[in-house]
């Protein structure tokens, strides 16, 4: 198979590019980041049968198609697809429904032959999409975007030093946070590393909130396929939740025209499951309806973060769903066999596990040891809970008045013996703001207001144990 790759590491911290001629600050280098454009059909090293029975069910769902539109809905090129048409014109499967003046202003459409062709590979799988990569086209591009590779620990010149611009971008994320220095150099050692994270502590702590985060300090753009070939199998793998648009991509138009359409720019992925998560999740798995496998969460993580949540809450043993993660606990790039396929895939994204749970309680001791870093989140000290409060208030434009956060904390927090989880100040005056909505009055922050929202908490059972708040039971 014959897939070229044009990739250079020149896209740094944030997806800029410094020092790239004529490109803007805040502008993707398009051509750094996706492979160039194949110009036949080898290029595409796909076999010819598999882009003919994409080309006839695409023509199939569209009837009569212009030749740019089918370039688009493929993603290939107008010379791979000059090259399919022909050959399928010479095969009585396509014809030319229409031509105008210039060779691109042409329409194709289906002969019957071709729609019976049609019919039968539309049985056989309904996949009618872009046009796939190559598994190693893919496992080529997944090594070249490592995090783990020194080239590419993007943004952070040597000389720089852990108080670089790394450290510096983790503090300003997490200055809202009220987290303790010591959990932040913490945090920013495991994403250095790219090595597996245990964040644990009781429910409202903030673990997933922090777990989300961490994926908007990974640096740099990565390129995502739209589809994989594995096997004989096309697997769909862009998926917009979780391969985001990154930095906008500005007048390069040009550029992207010479780069291969199959592969989509993106943030890098952030991949987020909580207690549904299941075996079959983390496995290469077919759809018996429409015949289209469906890629596994760590695959679609790639060049990212998995973030496993509310583990020991799920449906399946936490044992049984990890058993064959224990070599990738040790910070090396896994290669995982796809179910039934005999194929291997990469496995190169960092593994944020999250529960509410002991952590001894969910994991063996064997798990335990492998996982490289082990942080516990909890209550927050009453300077950082005050200061979480006054910077939720100001996000909110809601003005603060110091007697009322010693009344929540002196009054309420203390009385009820409720710990001044990270969860509460946000949720306090968002329902601040709920009330003063519903009551056509301006929000605002007084100690009736704060008990309002309090005894709302209480009520709703999201405050653990014993609630006496303004003669509310628990």
């Amino acid at each position: 198979m014959s897939e070229t790759l044009s990739f250079t590491a020149s896209a740094t911290a944030f997806g800029t590019a410094p020092g790239a001629p004529g490109v803007p600050s805040g502008e993707l280098e398009i051509a750094a980041i996706l492979p160039r454009q194949p110009r036949t059909v080898s290029d595409t090293g796909l076999d010819p049968r598999l882009l003919s029975a994409l080309v006839l069910k695409t023509l199939h769902s569209t009837g009569r198609a212009p030749l740019p539109l089918l370039a688009g809905k493929l993603r290939l090129s107008i010379s791979v697809l000059r090259e399919m048409l022909n050959a399928m014109t010479v095969e009585q499967h396509v014809e030319v429904a229409w031509s105008g003046d210039s060779d691109i202003d042409v329409q194709y459409q289906l002969t019957p032959i071709g729609q019976r062709a049609a019919l039968a590979c539309l049985e056989a799988c309904r996949y009618a999409g872009p046009a796939p990569v190559t598994l190693a086209a893919y496992r080529t591009m997944v090594e070249r975007q490592s995090l783990r590779q020194p080239l590419l620990r993007q943004g952070v010149p040597q000389s720089s030093g852990p108080r670089g611009p790394v450290s510096a971008a983790l503090a300003a994320l997490l200055a809202e946070d009220g987290l303790d220095p010591g959990l932040r150099e913490l945090l920013g050692a495991a994403l250095h590393a790219q090595r597996p994270l245990l964040l644990h502590g009781p429910t409202g702590s903030g673990k997933t909130t922090l777990a989300r985060k961490l994926a908007r300090l990974l640096p740099g753009a990565v390129a995502v396929p739209y589809a994989i070939l594995v096997g004989e199998h096309i697997v769909p793998f862009h998926d917009s939740l979780r391969h985001s648009a990154p930095l906008p991509l500005g007048r390069q138009q040009e550029e992207r025209r010479s780069c291969d359409a199959r592969w989509a720019i993106c943030q890098r992925p952030l991949v987020h499951v909580g207690a549904e998560l299941d075996a079959s999740m983390l496995t290469l798995h077919p759809d018996a309806e429409s015949g289209v496998h469906h890629a596994p969460l760590q695959l679609q993580a790639n060049n990212g973060i998995l973030v496993l949540d509310d583990l020991g809450r799920g449906r399946a043993p936490v044992a049984d769903v990890l058993a064959a993660w224990l070599g990738m606990l040790d910070g090396v790039p896994a290669r995982l066999v796809a179910s039934g396929h005999g194929e291997t895939m990469p496995f190169d994204a960092m593994l944020v596990l999250v529960t509410n749970l002991a952590p001894s309680s969910v994991f063996d001791a064997a798990f335990l040891r492998r996982i490289a870093y082990r942080i516990g989140l909890g209550p927050l000290a009453e300077p950082s809970y005050r200061a979480v409060l006054r910077r939720a208030c100001r996000l909110h434009g809601i003005d603060c008045d110091e007697a009322v956060i010693d009344h929540l904390v002196g009054c309420l927090h203390r009385t009820s013996g409720t710990p001044l989880l990270a969860c509460y100040p946000h949720e306090l005056l968002g329902r601040v703001l709920d009330f003063a909505g519903f009551a056509g009055t301006e929000p605002r922050l007084t100690i009736a207001a704060l008990e309002q929202a309090w005894n709302s908490i209480c009520a709703s059972g999201s405050v653990p144990a014993s609630c006496p708040v303004a003669g509310i039971e628990p």
